[in-house]
């Protein structure tokens, strides 16, 4: 009998204690019999402290990359997939014989894939709240749907409106809003956007990134005035699949 090959597996974030990813890889690695595959959190302050990472943890094949470090990462790496240098983000590394670094999104992806079944007629334009990390897949998705969006900020940035220009009249023109911030995650599920639900209608969409918990009060808010809701699980599933035959391939 030939002895097993150990391959190490991670999350690379702050403050990731609660995080998806473990739980689902870890689940994934026993129900689908991949014997000699792991899956771990490596918390970080600051996003200086990975190269030790690498240099630590031998037998790691790949990484998954979440907030705050999907753009900060980028100088570390090797290489750049196509999609991941025009999205200028990452969240899935994967770690090749020779120790090189690549990165890819799969954030897109999932985001898509998770997107366009709600999609009709209607849905014209997509408000997406936030221009960190997250954001760009988003972007890149709704690119590829061939769907227009603007970003809105709390900071005066280029390309971006204000949430206080956000009114009847934006809701008219947006009827796809994504929360692609952090607002609202466990443990502060009382949190939410500040937008003006009450414009909110059953011809809209209120697609929120965060899974837990899974009806945030973004979502709550939405379809209390009609909105079709939708949170980040199924696009965090379809974007961790995407990793995983990454990694293998």
């Amino acid at each position: 009998m030939s002895d097993v090959v150990l391959k190490r597996f991670g999350l690379l974030g702050r403050n990731i204690s609660y995080s998806f990813s473990k739980g689902y890889f870890t689940d994934k690695f026993k129900n689908e019999n991949f014997e000699g595959c792991t899956y771990e959190n490596f918390d970080i302050a600051e996003i200086a402290s990975f190269p030790e990472i690498i240099k630590k943890n031998i037998n790691l094949k790949g990484l998954s990359v979440t907030i705050p470090y999907k753009e900060t990462v980028l100088p570390f790496l090797d290489k750049l997939s196509k999609k991941a240098k025009l999205i200028g983000a990452v969240n899935t590394i994967k770690i090749t014989k020779e120790g090189k670094l690549k990165g890819y999104n799969t954030d897109y992806y999932g985001f898509k894939k998770s997107l366009e079944p709600l999609l009709q007629e209607h849905h014209k334009k997509a408000l997406i709240l936030g221009t960190g990390g997250a954001s760009k897949g988003v972007a890149f998705a709704l690119n590829e749907l061939k769907i227009p969006y603007t970003f809105v900020s709390r900071e005066n940035k280029e390309n971006t409106i204000g949430y206080n220009r956000i009114n009847a009249k934006t809701f008219d023109n947006y009827q796809i809003i994504i929360n692609s911030t952090p607002v609202g995650t466990s443990p502060n599920i009382e949190l939410f956007p500040l937008i003006p639900y009450e414009y909110f209608t059953e011809k809209h969409i209120a697609f929120d990134l965060i899974y837990n918990p899974t009806e945030t009060q973004f979502l709550k808010k939405a379809k209390e005035n009609g909105a079709q809701i939708k949170n980040g699980l199924d696009m965090l599933i379809f974007q961790a699949e995407k990793a995983w035959k990454i990694w293998n391939k």
